[in-house]
């Protein structure tokens, strides 16, 4: 964005929230209800903990929609930040009662999971949030098993469009890596 204006949608959306519109509520969890739920189960590897932690992500949109500020990115960018947060918190909550309990978990072992869990999160929503054409490629490549010669024919494009394609979604996909505590917007560092 040139003027780093958020997105019309987003600030229509906050103003709504704000006004305590239900409808938009289920607007937004229509649209994002499944980004949320995957990264929390991706996470938490549990059905029962992400629908939780899908619940405590809306009810805290929709009790704090002044929370989300546009200058630090797209309203998307920050569902998944706060549904990524809280999951890491309830899977450290998790882990710790474990410890507290004598169990064979060590704090290490604990954020070595946090971490792992994080990294394949984070590597979900890079893949579902690339665009269509990078995101096909890389999906043939790796669930197909194509080469880029192949992967050039499935989609009908020459072999250096392909290898372009794979090259940038990979580039993509190796920032999941990165340290998380850096990857996330300023400001929104906290679970819920």
């Amino acid at each position: 964005m040139a003027n780093d204006a958020p997105p019309r949608w987003d600030r229509k959306m906050q103003q709504r929230l704000a006004r305590g519109e239900a409808a938009a509520l289920g607007e937004l969890y229509d649209r994002f209800a499944s980004l949320v739920h995957s990264l929390a189960h991706r996470v938490l590897g549990d059905e029962d903990k992400a629908d939780r932690v899908t619940r405590e992500v809306f009810g805290y949109i929709w009790e704090n929609p002044d929370a989300y500020d546009p200058k630090l990115g797209s309203f998307r960018s920050w569902v998944a930040t706060l549904t990524h947060r809280q999951a890491v918190h309830r899977l450290r909550e998790a882990e710790s009662e474990l410890i507290g309990e004598g169990g064979r978990v060590t704090p290490d072992e604990v954020e070595e999971k946090v971490r792992e869990a994080s990294t394949a999160a984070r590597a979900d929503y890079i893949r579902t949030s690339m665009p269509a054409p990078l995101r096909a490629a890389l999906e043939l490549a790796y669930f197909e098993r194509r080469d880029y010669r192949q992967t050039a024919a499935d989609l009908g494009v020459t072999e250096d469009e392909a290898r372009r394609r794979l090259r940038l979604g990979l580039q993509l996909l190796s920032t999941a890596h990165s340290d998380t505590r850096s990857a996330s917007p300023p400001g929104y560092g906290r679970a819920l």
